[in-house]
């Protein structure tokens, strides 16, 4: 369970770098509209357990979450995170995953790097290292760890960046749901997810109000912002019943400028919020 804990959180640090490296991008839907310009910014989420399911063992969980992205439309994007989390099942069994991921993503989102560590207790037990480069008709996928590979995953997969742009672009016109396959890195790096994202209506500046550090940030107060779920599905799980459940989920209040918000890591035993507690909104650095 930890270990299957520790893997999905690369995840969601793809989720959040999902919502970051759009700076200078203009909407695809309508080429007219301002350009979106998202910033590059530090935050970091504190994580608690917010519910469980059915026989669910966790019955405690604490952590954080540390998000730092960086970059500009000449030089591409980058991203540095970490998500520590201990998660106890009672009697004193308490167990700590560290996930350590960095990732870059051109800004044509042709060309995607990807390195991430997982441990368990201290224990290095997964490491991922690898590139993605999408050509015509094809995406082919170099990994270096855990062990030499040349895939091929599919022309129609999007990258994180990618993902981020038509939600944004979809937000902004008024529709709710997106579906397609994303290529993350995440897992061992061989995985494309299915996904469904959904896209809620507008929250006006005083709903859904929080105590979170965004609540009293003056530069977020006139930022648009949506509410986003977004579904992962295994590509090869079957239901008996015919409706597959996803893998894994994660909720969050997306600003405009890329900055997100109310995390919910949904992992079907349990749920976990990431409450925004830091945050260090960066100038952004021009291109040569």
């Amino acid at each position: 369970m930890v270990h299957s804990f520790a893997v999905r959180g690369a995840v969601v640090a793809s989720i959040l770098m999902f919502a970051a490296p759009l700076a200078g991008a203009v909407a695809q839907d309508d080429a007219r509209e301002t350009p979106i310009v998202l910033v590059p910014h530090r935050a970091v989420y504190d994580l608690s357990l917010s519910g469980t399911r059915g026989n669910s063992q966790v019955t405690n969980v604490r952590g954080r979450i540390l998000y730092d992205f960086a970059g500009n439309v000449c030089e591409g994007y980058s991203l540095q995170f970490r998500q520590v989390s201990a998660l106890d099942s009672g009697e004193g069994k308490v167990a700590t995953s560290d996930l350590r991921s960095t990732t870059w993503e051109g800004a044509d989102a042709k060309s995607f790097k990807f390195a991430s560590e997982n441990f368990v207790d201290d224990k290095l037990i997964d490491s991922v290292d690898g590139l993605a480069e999408r050509g015509a008709g094809a995406t082919a996928v170099s990994l270096q760890k855990p062990e030499e590979k040349i895939l091929n995953v599919g022309g129609a997969v999007v990258f994180p960046t990618e993902h981020m742009m038509r939600a944004i672009a979809a937000a902004r016109a008024g529709k709710t749901l997106l579906d397609f396959p994303v290529y993350d890195g995440s897992d061992t790096g061989e995985k494309v997810f299915d996904t469904l994202t959904v896209i809620g209506r507008k929250l006006n500046a005083g709903e859904r109000k929080h105590d979170d550090i965004a609540a009293d940030e003056k530069k977020l107060a006139n930022v648009a912002r949506w509410p986003v779920t977004i579904s992962y599905f295994e590509r090869d799980a079957k239901s008996k019943t015919g409706e597959q459940m996803p893998a894994y989920a994660i909720g969050f209040e997306l600003y405009e400028n890329g900055i997100s918000r109310a995390l919910s890591l949904d992992y079907n035993d349990f749920v976990v919020a990431g409450k925004l507690t830091s945050l260090e909104i960066k100038e952004p650095k021009p291109c040569p």
